[in-house]
């Protein structure tokens, strides 16, 4: 058991009580995480990776054999058709854009049913941010509807809103900034009957941030039909440097990329560079990172929940994404957290995080996390918005032991300025 003379009793008791709560949850966790190791393997050795596949290409990226297979290989992953992996993808917020901006046409109608997106969508779809060019600067038509208060799906208004000019119902998977469960599997493919029963014209995309390799089925193995996400969260193994992916249906699969590139140009062009060989060897440890990020969010919940805060999800419920929340109560606190945190971290423990704008935020956000790669949340971080009920967001974490420490670092902090009770 971790512990340290040093540390106050409260401290030392809640390392504990988190250790044998996750004790309790590793045979679930492993055979989770044994199933998506063979399944990466698998993809890697059906599409006969060779050396070769791992060496960039320049200039136009023309006939890049490596980019192809790549493509396949997290297809076969997501359960898709097909998959589009570039670099070129500044963000998940940028691969979710250009799918939605590559699907969705001038009268269209989305419905965000999962609740509001996640902040930085809030200005492509065109809810924060006019005359910028966002989906409804277009003419697409968004409506949310949010979850009940157990968390699921409202299909009674969901009904009610879909009419006529409905094109797509957006799910978003993970909790993102808000304090609400993140949504399983099971409950998508409760979804997917649905449409497929009631609705068959409609496309169902799914943000699948934070959710990739977390179960051991993805949204494309029970038949969502788009889905994006970011490399430098789960897929990318803490190694890739940039990137994101869209993946799902073949047909929307190229939308997307013509929206990437150019119509006409798709997914043929695009250099490689010196990723190339990150972005498969990450995505190869990517089941590696996950399961050490769930093992950590296990110990972080139980661990803040003994030293007296509200978690979500709490110790002992089932996991679909990466994040943890802890909810701190004030400014002082949550700012106090992320700078003990900082002090964890291999890149920039001497620095003091503060709240600052992002862009793409309404809100001052603070973030805690020296990675090698900036702003990988696959690494290990925490951040969030400046505002009530001041909740911290954990993220990631490239081994459990890492994320301990970070933990009781950011709990002494606190203890030290006299905000642990």
């Amino acid at each position: 058991m971790y512990s340290n003379p040093e540390w106050p009793e409260i401290i030392n008791k809640a390392v504990a009580k988190a250790d044998e709560s996750l004790k309790a949850q590793l045979p679930r966790l492993e055979e989770i995480a044994r199933k998506n190791h063979e399944k990466v393997l698998h993809a890697f050795q059906e599409e006969r990776v060779a050396s070769y596949h791992l060496q960039g290409t320049t200039g136009y990226g023309l006939g890049d054999s490596g980019r192809e297979v790549l493509d396949r290989i997290v297809a076969r992953i997501l359960g898709a058709e097909a998959a589009l992996v570039r670099g070129q993808f500044v963000s998940g917020t940028h691969a979710i854009a250009s799918a939605l901006f590559g699907v969705l046409r001038p009268g269209d109608h989305v419905i965000s049913v999962s609740g509001n997106p996640y902040d930085t969508l809030e200005e492509v779809i065109g809810l924060r941010g006019k005359g910028q060019g966002s989906l409804m600067d277009f003419g697409v038509l968004h409506d949310t509807i949010p979850l009940d208060a157990q968390g699921k799906l409202q299909y009674p208004l969901i009904k009610e809103k879909i009419s006529p000019k409905t094109r797509m119902l957006m799910v978003q998977r993970s909790r993102g900034y808000a304090w609400r469960d993140a949504l399983l599997i099971a409950q998508l493919e409760e979804l997917v009957e649905f449409v497929r029963t009631q609705y068959p014209q409609l496309i169902i995309f799914v943000d699948n941030c934070y959710g990739e390799l977390v179960e051991d089925k993805e949204p494309g193995d029970i038949g969502v039909d788009l889905m994006a996400g970011s490399l430098i969260k789960n897929l990318g193994g803490s190694l890739a440097p940039t990137g994101g992916y869209v993946a799902g249906r073949a047909d929307l699969v190229e939308l997307s990329a013509q929206r990437l590139t150019a119509p006409g140009v798709g997914e043929h062009m695009g250099a490689t560079l010196e990723w190339q060989r990150l972005f498969y060897q990450g995505l190869f440890f990517s089941p590696l990172t996950v399961s050490e990020s769930i093992k950590g969010s296990v110990f972080s919940a139980a661990f803040w929940q003994a030293l007296g805060f509200e978690v979500h999800p709490e110790p002992e419920s089932y996991r679909t994404d990466l994040i943890q929340a802890v909810k701190l109560g004030s400014r002082e606190k949550m700012i106090a957290f992320c700078q003990g945190l900082q002090k964890g971290s291999p890149i920039d423990s001497h620095v003091l995080p503060i709240p600052s704008g992002m862009p793409g935020y309404e809100d001052q956000v603070i973030m805690a996390g020296g990675t090698f790669i900036q702003g990988s949340t696959s690494e290990f971080s925490a951040d969030g918005p400046l505002r009530e009920p001041y909740v911290v967001y954990q993220q990631g974490g490239i081994s459990y032991t890492y994320v301990q420490m970070g933990n009781i670092l950011a709990a002494l902090n606190l203890w030290r300025q006299g905000l642990l009770s």
